[in-house]
């Protein structure tokens, strides 16, 4: 009596899945009216002026780094939910949330939300490929937790965390309060950013 074949997914079907969920990400975000590039009519590798209108609308910003520690934190949840499933198949589920939050991110309840309760006036949403760019970030996090000690990851974490509250005074940490409840005192300081 032969028992059935396990199914699985190779790592050529994870890298598929992940392409796929990519393009799926730029699709929605497409039908929700996102505009594919800057309205601007150009394309940056970067972005640096924070309180921008072109601010998350090129291709990497003060921001990616937030992106990057989605994946670390991703990485580390996954891992401690799932310990024994393959890596490739604990990225796919990461990048499935990363898609699902930038999807979210760009609906007009949250971009109200973080016009309304941060310093962000200008912001609009993300454009597609600034979008897509973060997505491609929270994969270098995620791949750089899966190599470096668990030590090195929590550096990075902290040192990309500092970094930008420092030079920009805004961070993941801060923003997941300033769009969860909003504090004056943060608004406050963020507001009294230096020109950088």
């Amino acid at each position: 009596m032969t028992t059935p074949a396990t199914w699985r997914l190779t790592t050529r079907d994870c890298v598929l899945i992940v392409l796929a969920l990519i393009v799926l990400q730029a699709l929605v975000l497409y039908t929700m009216g996102r505009v594919p590039i800057c309205s601007c009519g150009s394309i940056k590798l970067w972005q640096s002026t924070v309180n921008s209108s072109e601010n998350s609308q090129h291709i990497f910003d003060w921001y990616t780094p937030s992106h990057m520690i989605h994946g670390v934190l991703f990485y580390i949840a996954l891992w401690l939910v799932f310990p024994k499933s393959p890596v490739m198949l604990r990225l796919v589920a990461a990048v499935g949330l990363e898609v699902a939050w930038e999807i979210i991110e760009n609906t007009p309840a949250i971009i109200e939300r973080y016009r309304s309760g941060t310093i962000s006036l200008s912001y609009y949403g993300d454009s597609i490929v600034n979008s897509v760019a973060d997505t491609l970030a929270m994969i270098v996090g995620f791949g750089l937790a899966a190599r470096l000690p668990v030590g090195v990851s929590v550096v990075l974490v902290l040192a990309f965390e500092l970094f930008t509250a420092y030079w920009i005074r805004d961070n993941l940490s801060l923003n997941v309060v300033m769009l969860l409840y909003p504090l004056d005192a943060i608004r406050d300081w963020q507001a009294a950013l230096p020109n950088r």
